[in-house]
């Protein structure tokens, strides 16, 4: 690629996802969009980013766009988060939601949904002490292809040795010829959705959340885009909500619609 089409392409991402790519990534961008270009029949990144650039081409963008996402991720991902929601959060809200005695729960940037799965394994495992409650977990990407693979609830050997204990694997999975589907209790209690989060959360009918968990993305944003992300989360939240982030993230010297809790990383509380 020559500047010029790093530059358009460094502007695109910005501008439909909020990526930050710099010159130092050019090995990444080529390693994951040179398939792009081999399904157009071009020999070069550059050559597929100028004929997008000329014809302003959307559909392709988009693509451009889910090659260039990070999708890592893996069940009960650090421990502490599920361990949290368990013992405190779950308790904490349901003193404060007895009136409506339902729970709603934000998995965002859910990638190939893992971590919604994990949320419901977590829920599920406190069985009688939910009982009468209504606990919704809504999973969000970017990510078509990503939501796709969440729904289906497929993972390989590989995927479910990473994080998922086997008493979990075998209670809450089936065996299939080449891994594991989640069953359909479980599948049942997540639902999935199309959602990108530089878009405004209440125009697009997201609702209000009691936790919302946002894990390992904003690090991929500059401090503007998580502060316009920051204050769209805030909008979807309850008075009493928790906002969870990866352990390396933070709402510091960033966003005022947030408090830290004591004692805390990484887990952070709405402002009153």
């Amino acid at each position: 690629m020559n500047s010029l089409e790093f530059d358009y392409l460094k502007q695109a991402l910005y501008d439909r996802s909020g990526l930050v790519v710099t010159p130092e990534k050019k090995y990444l961008i080529e390693s994951r969009l040179m398939p792009i270009a081999r399904r157009h029949g071009m020999d070069n990144v550059g050559k597929l980013v100028e004929q997008i650039r000329k014809t302003r081409d959307e559909a392709g963008l988009a693509q451009i766009v889910e090659a260039m996402t990070t999708n890592e991720t893996l069940f009960f991902r650090d421990g502490w988060p599920f361990e949290r929601l368990r013992t405190s959060l779950l308790p904490e809200i349901m003193s404060m939601a007895t009136a409506s005695r339902r729970i709603r729960i934000w998995s965002a940037a859910c990638s190939s949904g893992q971590e919604p799965y994990s949320l419901a394994m977590t829920i599920a495992e406190m069985g009688p002490r939910l009982a009468g409650w209504e606990v919704e977990i809504v999973s969000t990407d970017i990510s078509d292809a990503m939501l796709a693979r969440a729904q289906a609830g497929r993972y390989s050997v590989f995927e479910v040795s990473r994080g998922l204990p086997e008493a979990m694997l075998q209670k809450y999975f089936v065996p299939e010829k080449d891994g594991w589907r989640v069953k359909d209790s479980l599948r049942k209690m997540v639902s999935f959705r199309s959602y990108n989060l530089l878009e405004d959360p209440v125009s697009s009918g997201m609702g209000q959340f009691d936790i919302v968990f946002c894990r390992n993305v904003l690090i991929y944003f500059d401090e503007a885009t998580r502060r316009r992300v920051f204050a769209s989360l805030a909008k979807t939240m309850r008075p009493w909500g928790y906002l969870c982030l990866g352990g390396a993230e933070t709402v510091v010297g960033i966003s005022d619609a947030f408090r830290v809790l004591a004692g805390e990383r990484g887990l952070f509380g709405l402002a009153r």
